[in-house]
């Protein structure tokens, strides 16, 4: 087999997966309901979760710096010497993401692992969209696991008054459901073919200087994070980029973060509709599987991390709540909006409608499976 090039070059921001269609769909929304339901323009801007925008950027930034540091092409490379076959290397994405997500949330699992994943397909004939809708999948699942895996589940760990472990045994019978059929799919998904690695293109060193920065930077984005020192982190990380590194700055998938703008604006005008209110008031949703379902189903319409909280107001069975919720991540790509960072971060071509493929049988499945729980 012939050896890939550690520089290896990577598709353009410009190609990000199902290019700017969601972001014109969104901002057509956001037309349609300015006309419906006219606000003040600072009504709008309080519409969006400003700390949740700037952690993406940070973040969107330091993977930048880590991409143009060159050290994923040189692990990828070592990486297809050692794994010569397909099904193999998607169960270790797969399970490095459903574990990651349960460790350190499922959007910085994503940045973590989809940008090697996409390294790998530029040195190898590797099929790139489908191994990361699985590493989508298997962020959504692992996290469901644990109370820090992703948002509703802090949220509803809090509410719950459950200790760590106690969530964690709440919600692991769901979790090990849906990581049974993440590896399933994995399973079936992917045969077990030999890699066929491409040829060398070129060849570039790694920056070591970039790539210790990087990390440094995450590392202090992370505590910033964790301190709520947004605005001091994320100046950090822009100035020391600006100053030392300024491609990796247009390198950001500025789209990206525009639509998580538009989502968030769209999204909690739909809830607050009086039409949904009302809804919601009149159904009997407040335990059980009824609980389940609407969960699960409002989460395909305005995202899990939402419904949680609209929810919340008219739900009393906080298990049937989290485990729907997180169900809910599946199918629709706008369930979780860590499948909107998977395929941005992709930059597939059709990458949505190859989502859809997926994804939907697997939320019918896997949420048949789970609710025998209920």
């Amino acid at each position: 087999m012939s050896q890939p090039s550690a520089g290896t070059p990577l598709p353009s921001p410009a190609s990000a997966s199902g290019g700017n269609g969601l972001l014109w769909s969104l901002a057509g929304v956001a037309v349609v309901l300015a006309i419906l339901q006219p606000r003040a323009p600072m009504d709008w801007i309080g519409l969006v979760d400003w700390r949740t925008i700037g952690a993406l950027a940070g973040l969107l930034a330091i993977t930048q710096g880590v991409e143009r540091s060159g050290i994923l092409q040189t692990v990828g490379q070592r990486l297809l010497t050692r794994i010569t076959n397909l099904r193999a290397l998607g169960l270790l994405l797969t399970g490095g993401a459903a574990l990651l997500s349960a460790l350190v949330t499922n959007d910085v699992s994503l940045f973590l692992l989809v940008p090697m994943t996409r390294v790998l397909a530029a040195q190898a004939h590797l099929p790139l969209t489908r191994l990361v809708v699985l590493e989508a999948l298997a962020v959504n699942a692992g996290s469901a696991l644990t109370p820090i895996g992703n948002p509703q589940n802090l949220y509803l760990w809090h509410r719950s008054g459950e200790s760590f472990f106690g969530f964690i045994g709440m919600m692991a019978p769901a979790a090990a459901i849906m990581l049974f059929w993440v590896f399933v799919a994995c399973w079936l998904l992917l045969p077990r073919t030999p890699i066929t690695l491409k040829p060398v293109v070129s060849t570039a060193p790694v920056a070591p200087r970039l790539l210790g920065l990087s990390v440094l930077l995450f590392v202090g984005f992370v505590v910033a994070l964790d301190r709520n020192w947004l605005p001091a982190g994320l100046a950090v990380v822009f100035g020391v980029y600006l100053f030392t590194h300024p491609r990796v700055l247009r390198g950001i998938d500025w789209g990206l973060l525009a639509v998580f703008v538009l989502m968030f604006v769209d999204l909690r005008q739909i809830a607050d509709l009086p039409a949904i209110t009302t809804v919601l008031r009149q159904w009997s949703i407040a335990d059980g599987w009824r609980a389940y379902l609407a969960a699960i189903a409002t989460s395909q319409l305005i995202s899990n991390v939402p419904a949680t909280l609209l929810l919340d107001r008219h739900v009393t069975d906080l298990t049937a709540l989290a485990i729907g919720v997180n169900v809910g991540g599946f199918g629709c790509v706008l369930g979780s909006l860590a499948n909107l960072i998977a395929l941005r971060l992709a930059r597939v071509p059709h990458g949505l409608r190859d989502f859809h493929c997926i994804s939907l049988p697997f939320l019918l499945v896997c949420a048949a499976s789970v609710a025998v729980l209920l």
